[in-house]
């Protein structure tokens, strides 16, 4: 049995990985289906997204157990977790004040900008970790992740429309587009680890 197996649930960044994915799932067809206001989805989403603490940790042990982890991944995670934290509450407020205020077209566009400047901090986090990264095997990692991200963006949001031109499914908001891209990477990643570890039991055998 590998370590991995042998690590309790609650260890494992898959588990909270897909708690989130879940979570978020049941939340946005609540909204679509209006079983469930503006309000109380974003209450719920603020629950959900706090999974993101166990998930990081986990990630991070599970690095550091591999020997990939850096000083570079440490930095890019604590700024990535603080421009998560600010999406949250520049979310929380833009939907609190559009719900209760008669806002301007210039208002409104202001209020936009809160949940969309920490999307900005993380992609600026990105971008800086792939310049502090000194480890050539963790840069492409990375880089790889943020290819199959953006490849599943592509294939989803090009198909996606395609079925909104022949009427198949409804419209849906394009800030979808970020989330979609975060969660891909870090499919990417878990597609690699699985990989990794496929590789090392193949060798193991052999030996």
């Amino acid at each position: 049995m590998s370590e991995a197996a042998r690590l309790p649930l609650r260890r494992r960044p898959a588990f909270w990985a897909a708690g989130i994915f879940v979570a978020f799932g049941i939340i946005s067809v609540l909204r679509m289906t209006d079983a469930i206001g503006s309000t109380t989805g974003f209450i719920l989403m603020v629950i959900a997204m706090l999974q993101i603490v166990p998930l990081t940790r986990a990630s991070l042990a599970k690095q550091r157990s591999t020997g990939h982890l850096s000083p570079a991944i440490v930095r890019y995670t604590r700024r990535f977790l603080l421009a998560s934290f600010g999406y949250m509450l520049g979310l929380g407020i833009a939907v609190t004040i559009a719900d209760r205020v008669d806002l301007s077209e210039i208002e409104s566009f202001l209020i936009a900008l809160l949940p969309v400047i920490p999307v900005l901090g993380m992609i600026w986090t990105m971008a800086r970790y792939l310049i502090e990264e000194e480890d050539e095997f963790l840069r492409h990692r990375a880089i790889m992740a943020s290819l199959f991200g953006l490849g599943g963006v592509l294939t989803l949001g090009t198909f996606w429309g395609f079925l909104e031109t022949f009427e198949v499914v409804p419209h849906i908001w394009a800030w979808w587009v970020f989330p979609v891209w975060a969660i891909g990477m870090g499919l990417g990643q878990c597609w690699m680890a699985l990989a990794d570890r496929r590789a090392n039991d193949g060798l193991g055998d052999e030996s």
